[in-house]
């Protein structure tokens, strides 16, 4: 506790006071949590610090303007708001607070810590929209990344600097295959968002993350669902606003955004709440575009050698692989991987749909025997699956498709090799020399 009290005193001693004028406005209007506020001309982004009734203040966040005055959305309950309510301005306006401190530390959408532990010192500024770069200056995905999941590994292996998305409806598997890559994605710092999860869910993922040796190379910023839309965006934004930069000291960063679609919940929610017309099946352009841009700042940087390898799930509503947020992501993203509720029924794990996965960089990244053994085995799966009710039926005879029948002949073989043991982690290499012994040829 001593300690503690020296290092805040410490900092307080180093702190610059800003003696400028504060700007102040009042609160005219408030809408469920929108809030109109008069004689506050702040930018999109910035926060404010509402006095309520008796003691304490809200925050707000600046989300739009209408007629003179600032539209802002409460970050918490409009409870003990009341009209006439003074406004005062926070921060710098669009920057967050960033560092090294950040490190082994579980925080929420504003910096605060919400593992217990001590305050953040936290020297850096980072734009909460990101340092936007030029298209020339994002190097090309050229090493393989070993995320731990022998089927991703072998047959849709990723790349340093690439968006993969995980696909699937609820309760089919993303969160325990996150989990894997999380404990096992070779990375300098891996940053885990947990956007609109349950507070169980954090509370479970931090005591499993935050305990072991990979706990001083991790960051997780999480928000859970019961709170406001604009602080579940903001969430998501500063996760990568920490991973943009660690990249930018050269390092390499697992970014891992669980997930995506509830950040397009959110930006949805914000649009229709600023009278924007929902256009795809209720979803406004803006909340599409928003998950665009948030896709769009992993990558490898050339200035810096640094790169975020970016891992996004995707929850298909309704298990629709046409649905607009899956749609989007599939289109902006370098590859995907398909979970199936069939196979999750099975018990298969993980529940990994291999025809209907691909990485787009695979390619470029293994040797062409191992690309060839891929696509070998996918053509194998495919086959295999497309049959599988003519099988179990007892209408195929053995003969009349050469490549079922080697299909059914490995088949215990290849439920072996996709599958493994929830938490274990398989190496890039083994899982390559693997799918080569799989198919019977020589590993070079």
């Amino acid at each position: 506790m001593i300690g503690e009290l020296q290092l805040d005193l410490a900092r307080m001693r180093a702190a610059r006071p800003d003696f400028g004028p504060v700007l102040m406005g009042r609160v005219v209007a408030c809408d469920g949590g929108l809030i109109e506020v008069e004689g506050l001309p702040l930018p999109v982004g910035s926060l404010g610090a509402i006095a309520q009734e008796g003691a304490g203040e809200c925050l707000a966040e600046v989300i739009g303007f209408r007629a003179g005055h600032s539209l802002m959305m409460l970050l918490g309950d409009a409870v003990l708001l009341r009209p006439r309510a003074m406004v005062r301005a926070l921060g710098q306006p669009g920057e967050v607070r960033v560092g090294e401190g950040l490190l082994g530390r579980a925080v929420d959408a504003l910096g605060a810590p919400i593992d217990g532990g001590p305050p953040l010192h936290l020297p850096h500024a980072w734009p909460l929209a990101g340092a936007r770069e030029g298209a020339l200056e994002r190097a090309r995905v050229t090493e393989p990344f070993d995320c731990g999941v022998r089927a991703i590994n072998a047959l849709a292996t990723m790349g340093v600097g690439q968006r993969l998305g995980i696909i699937a409806g609820s309760g089919v598997g993303k969160s325990v295959l996150v989990d894997t890559i999380a404990a096992h994605g070779a990375a300098d710092v891996t940053v885990v968002a947990l956007i609109g999860e349950r507070a169980r869910e954090v509370s479970d993922f931090v005591a499993r993350h935050m305990a072991g040796a990979r706990r001083g190379a991790m960051v997780v910023v999480a928000v859970p669902a019961d709170h406001a839309p604009n602080l579940r965006l903001r969430a998501a934004q500063y996760a990568a606003s920490i991973a943009e930069y660690f990249r930018a000291r050269g390092q390499r960063v697992l970014l891992i955004l669980d997930s995506l679609t509830r950040v397009a919940h959110a930006a949805r929610e914000l649009g229709l709440v600023l009278g924007e017309p929902g256009a795809a099946r209720g979803y406004p352009p803006s909340a599409l575009a928003a998950v665009t841009r948030l896709v769009e700042r992993a990558g490898n940087s050339a200035r810096s050698g640094g790169a975020v390898t970016g891992v996004y799930t995707v929850l298909a509503d309704g298990d629709d692989a046409n649905d607009p947020v899956v749609d989007t992501a599939r289109a902006i993203l370098d590859g995907h991987i398909v979970l199936s509720r069939a196979l999750a029924s099975r018990g298969h794990y993980p529940a990994i749909d291999v025809p209907a996965s691909l990485s787009r960089v695979m390619d470029d990244l293994v040797a062409p025997e191992i690309a060839a053994a891929a696509r070998r085995l996918r053509a194998l799966i495919a086959a295999r699956e497309d049959n599988r009710d003519l099988v179990l039926m007892g209408a195929y005879r053995p003969g009349g498709d050469a490549l079922l029948d080697e299909a059914l002949a490995l088949s215990g073989a290849i439920d072996a090799f996709l599958t493994q043991p929830r938490g274990a982690a398989v190496r890039l290499d083994e899982a390559q020399a693997g799918l080569l012994a799989l198919l019977g040829k020589a590993h070079a």
